[in-house]
């Protein structure tokens, strides 16, 4: 399984790759993974580049992902190129239609991608009070919704669980739900 993880910084993008990392080495596979932080500090791209099973270097190639899974709609069409055809994109989108039209519509159709929006900002802003910090574990919730990873919803749960801060345990639990329901 390769996956590669998108968005601009304070996103959780690093945090939902141990997590994912968590669940792999629970069920015994072998993980490597690298970030790319750029300017996270500032709100700037952040790529986190994560395998489990039978690899050798830590990155994903071009065409090679089996998953994108993206928190920011401008990183989610910078880097769709890492998909490999019949790979599938779960995004952070209020606007599916920058997905279904033009060349990026023909290039996802041409590739076999299957895209999934999540609007997750609108999901948040009504369900928990506008509380985008949620936003990378939702995210995952859609990812196990997906059934691309081939995880379960309790293994997906126990790991963010174990892997939260006490303070935000009972909040994450509940943005992995509704990205889950999306």
């Amino acid at each position: 399984m390769q996956i590669v993880i998108v968005g601009v910084g304070g996103q959780g993008i690093l945090f939902s790759s141990k997590v994912l990392g968590e669940i792999a080495l629970r069920r015994g596979d072998k993980v490597i993974g690298s970030e790319v932080h750029g300017m996270s500090q500032r709100g700037g791209s952040v790529i986190s580049h994560f395998k489990s099973g039978e690899h050798f270097g830590p990155l994903v190639q071009n065409g090679d992902a089996d998953v994108v899974l993206a928190f920011d709609t401008d990183e989610a069409i910078r880097n769709v190129s890492f998909l490999r055809s019949g790979g599938t994109l779960i995004v952070n989108c209020d606007d599916p239609a920058r997905f279904e039209a033009g060349t990026m519509g023909e290039y996802l159709r041409d590739k076999d991608i299957k895209v999934l929006p999540v609007d997750g900002y609108g999901i948040l802003r009504e369900e928990m009070g506008g509380r985008f910090l949620f936003l990378n574990v939702m995210i995952l919730g859609a990812l196990v919704a997906s059934d691309s990873f081939g995880i379960s919803m309790e293994d997906m749960e126990s790991a963010v669980a174990d892997m939260s801060p006490e303070r935000f345990r009972d909040d994450n639990i509940k943005a992995l739900n509704l990205g889950f329901k999306r």
